[in-house]
């Protein structure tokens, strides 16, 4: 199973799941950290959800557009994203340099909504793969999502040199 075959239904609740519970990590880390004196961590870690959440919204934003667009649509999409990693980094980084505790909270909140972004789409594949691939548990979903028969290589491509013709020590008429 690739990520492409997460439906778009699949998206939508992978998204909801995702940023209420980055607000209910913030919150209950402010909650957190104001008992134990580290209020300015707490904050932090509140700024750093939000900016993931922002990009994370900026980003669906983009992919909808570049959908609808026609003709190129990677570049477009390429320049914006790495553009917005650019700021939120370097708000980041200054957070960092002005003061420890704020810019250490601002990392770790970044850091917990990747995590709980990756989390959702991991266990909402791993729900796909177990039905797609014929087996209700989780080890087969996993077991088929890992099968090399399930890549989609290029057929137009025709056969992938093996290891004697890109010349692999050990392997083929080179060592000899």
């Amino acid at each position: 199973m690739q990520f492409s075959q997460v439906s778009l239904p699949d998206l939508a609740r992978i998204s909801r799941r995702t940023v209420f519970g980055s607000l209910a990590v913030g919150v209950g880390g402010l909650v957190l950290c104001v008992l134990l004196q580290a209020a300015l961590v707490g904050l932090g870690l509140c700024v750093g959800i939000a900016l993931g959440i922002a990009n994370f919204r900026m980003v669906q934003g983009s992919v909808a557009r570049a959908g609808r667009r026609s003709g190129p649509k990677r570049r477009p999409l390429a320049l914006n994203t790495m553009g917005r990693l650019a700021v939120i980094t370097a708000v980041a980084l200054g957070l960092l340099f002005v003061s420890f505790d704020l810019g250490f909270g601002v990392m770790a909140g970044l850091a917990v909504f990747q995590f709980l972004l990756l989390f959702g789409v991991v266990r909402s594949m791993l729900k796909g793969a177990g039905a797609s691939f014929g087996g209700g548990s989780l080890f087969s979903g996993i077991s088929g999502m890992l099968s090399v028969d399930q890549l989609d290589d290029d057929p137009a491509a025709g056969p992938q040199p093996g290891p004697s013709e890109l010349g692999v020590p050990g392997e083929g008429p080179m060592e000899r």
